[in-house]
């Protein structure tokens, strides 16, 4: 069976609580600068609790489907009830589940989501079954497909080396928004691979980390990172919005102004949102306008998937403005 996209990667189910005593305080030990606090000893009252399933390889999934591409979703689960809610919840949005791992040692992966008023949110994920992902049991040979796009892979670099070989053999386009266990495989290992693909994906941090570039020269990233690939960088800058590079050009829009309930998934809904709609237009500057109006709709609602956007619907919100520079 043919497909228009393959995504390959990680699949979890999530459970999101919000309460109202979550704290947020300022702290310097903590990576981000700012902890999320609950009162030791207590009990909170949950206010909201929602069940979805997630891993950025279904998020993605669920994002081709609903833009009416014939999508399969490779990723592995454990023989428990979590991982039939996860092949559920794809199956009904028509995506071919056929291909997925199921593995006896532990159980499918799990995040508890802790979700403060303002939207923002701690995640503690337990990587389960994920850990586990086989190679030797993707039958890339019986797969046929366009696109490939490959989110996370658990640090598996077997799987990272036989997907792009599969698909450099096969003509089939590459795209891929790298975990942070991938990124850890360092650059020398990662390099012969990444000239193989159309689309790149990673936030500002992550490229300049990759590439031992310092965070705030971004002309010295897109450089390096230009004369890495193949094809284009989508680089994501938080609340600077997102700037994208063909080589030639940069492409930069803000992040918009639009209502936040709960951020998880968003950076999903970005990255699958421009390949799709790239891959269907080629044209970035629409790439860019489709894929923050995904993200701008997954985060007004609790999960990673609820807020996906349909085929033919930009969302409520004025698209952003794409400026562009040369390099």
């Amino acid at each position: 069976m043919k497909f228009d996209v393959i995504t390959i990667g990680s699949a979890s189910r999530d459970v999101l609580i919000n309460a109202s005593d979550f704290r947020v305080v300022t702290d310097g030990q903590f990576k981000t600068g700012q902890a999320m606090c609950l009162p030791l000893g207590s009990k909170l009252e949950v206010k909201k609790i929602v069940f979805a399933t997630g891993g950025g390889s279904t998020n993605a999934a669920v994002t081709f489907a609903r833009q009416g591409y014939k999508t399969a979703c490779v990723g592995v689960i454990g023989n428990d009830l979590n991982g039939t809610a996860v092949l559920s919840e794809l199956n009904k949005e028509g995506i071919d589940t056929g291909f997925f791992q199921k593995h006896d040692d532990d159980i499918t992966a799990y995040s508890v989501i802790l979700v403060q008023d303002g939207g923002e949110r701690t995640i503690l994920s337990y990587k389960g079954e994920g850990q586990h992902f086989a190679a030797a049991k993707v039958p890339f040979d019986q797969l046929e497909s366009g696109w490939v796009y490959l989110d996370s892979l658990g640090g598996h670099f077997d799987l990272f080396e036989s997907a792009v070989a599969w698909a450099v053999s096969k003509g089939v386009k590459l795209a891929t928004n790298p975990g942070t266990k991938d990124l850890e495989l360092g650059l020398e290992k990662l390099k012969p691979l990444l000239k193989n693909f159309s689309v790149v994906m990673m936030n500002q941090e992550e490229a300049a980390d990759l590439l031992g570039v310092d965070y705030q020269k971004e002309g010295e990233i897109f450089k390096a990172m230009d004369a890495l690939i193949d094809g284009i960088f989508v680089m994501t800058k938080g609340p600077e919005g997102v700037a994208v590079s063909d080589g030639k050009m940069v492409y930069r829009a803000a992040v918009p102004d639009s209502p936040v309930v709960e951020r998880t998934g968003a950076g999903d809904a970005f990255n699958s949102g421009f390949v799709s709609e790239y891959a269907r237009s080629g044209d970035i500057a629409k790439a860019i306008q489709f894929a923050t109006a995904n993200a701008s709709s997954v985060v007004t609602l609790y999960g990673a998937k609820a807020g996906i956007l349909e085929k033919d619907d930009w969302g409520p919100w004025p698209l952003v403005e794409v400026k562009t520079e040369q390099l």
